[in-house]
């Protein structure tokens, strides 16, 4: 196998892979140098049908490139393998709507897509690593959100049960901190649960959903100590920005990938985080406006630094007074701001790549 840039000195032996990827089966598709349809064949998803779909593919010629829809997903076990054979891998993404309409769905034709969209160009993603500490922090970062959305869950269950629960109780209960609700809760002692016991009932619920908030308090806990450990030893020059902490740092991080070089310039990470500016010119009205797609995630990491800066950081006010001054809308300056956090994140991230400027 040979890389993007080794084209084989026999140019009618290069081909170009394409794989549509599922939980159990990948179905992948081979096309030449002139984009001609040469055949296709399903394979395991294990390690063994991953080494048969690279022997199968040898046999009919030499890959120079491999388009792989979900690289991060079903697609990722092949993807490793594809690398260790020195295959250069791209990220497709799935056909549109008005392609399948058009030509129809099924799993040959997913794959010869994403072929041909590797052979023209247009599939030009590299996907992220997935060995190195950004990896961990991915797992860690996702594992720490799930928890803090079920313990905000757990803690609107608590209080909705107290609304209901007996006026004794809810006497007793009213008033009282987070933090002492809990503590208190936790305390509870109820009786054995019997036909028209409600309030040994109200006090179980109450005591057991405290119980879960403390454990998933401490679990959240755990996250936060091994992602700061895993992002100091990735980036600690990330860290060192105003108004980043370990939880947006992380979530950039995961954002960017492991293989940071793969966001080649500035723009292609202000576009990643949906905050590269987008014209919303019309007649004498020039203007920009707030770009809703990319990386929502990563969108909202640089919110909440910014965020962090508009209270702690004296720049940033300055910066918001001369906008307001000019009669720029709050959503502008937040767009204008963010904009230029992203910018900052890539020079830490990538200094050697210099800045472009748009």
């Amino acid at each position: 196998m040979t890389s993007m840039t080794e084209i084989p000195a026999d140019v009618s032996l290069a081909l170009f892979l394409g794989v549509d990827t599922h939980k159990d089966t990948h179905h992948a598709a081979l096309v030449d140098v002139h984009g001609r349809r040469l055949t296709d064949h399903e394979f395991g998803t294990d390690a063994a049908g991953c080494t048969e779909l690279l022997a199968w593919a040898a046999r009919h010629g030499v890959v120079t490139a491999a388009g792989v829809e979900g690289t991060g997903g079903y697609g990722a076990g092949l993807t490793r393998h594809l690398h260790q054979a020195g295959v250069t891998v791209v990220e497709v993404d799935h056909p549109d709507r008005q392609s399948r309409r058009r030509l129809g769905k099924s799993d040959p034709l997913d794959a010869y897509a994403a072929a041909a969209a590797v052979h023209s160009g247009r599939a030009t993603t590299i996907p992220k690593d997935r060995d190195g500490d950004v990896e961990s922090i991915r797992l860690l970062h996702n594992a720490r959100a799930s928890a803090v959305k079920s313990r905000a869950e757990a803690m609107t269950q608590l209080k909705s049960v107290i609304v209901t629960c007996p006026d004794l109780l809810r006497t007793q209960l009213r008033g009282l901190t987070k933090a002492k609700l809990i503590r208190t809760c936790v305390g509870f002692r109820p009786d054995p649960i019997t036909t028209g016991g409600v309030l040994a009932a109200n006090k179980t619920t109450l005591r057991r959903t405290a119980k879960r908030i403390v454990d998933l308090t401490a679990e959240i806990k755990e996250h936060e100590r091994d992602l700061k450990m895993l992002t100091r030893r990735a980036a600690p020059e990330l860290l060192a920005l105003v108004g980043v902490g370990v939880e947006t740092a992380s979530q950039l991080l995961v954002t960017v990938g492991e293989n940071r070089d793969r966001i080649h310039a500035e723009t292609s990470l202000a576009r990643l985080c949906g905050v590269a500016p987008m014209l919303a010119s019309s007649g004498k009205t020039k203007r920009h406006r707030l770009n809703r797609g990319g990386d929502r995630q990563g969108n909202r990491a640089l919110h909440t630094i910014v965020l962090s800066r508009l209270k702690h950081d004296p720049r940033t006010k300055a910066y918001v007074e001369r906008r307001s001054a000019e009669n720029k809308s709050k959503k502008e300056i937040m767009r204008c701001l963010k904009r230029y956090v992203a910018r900052e994140i890539y020079q830490v991230l990538n200094p050697k790549n210099g800045v472009d400027e748009s």
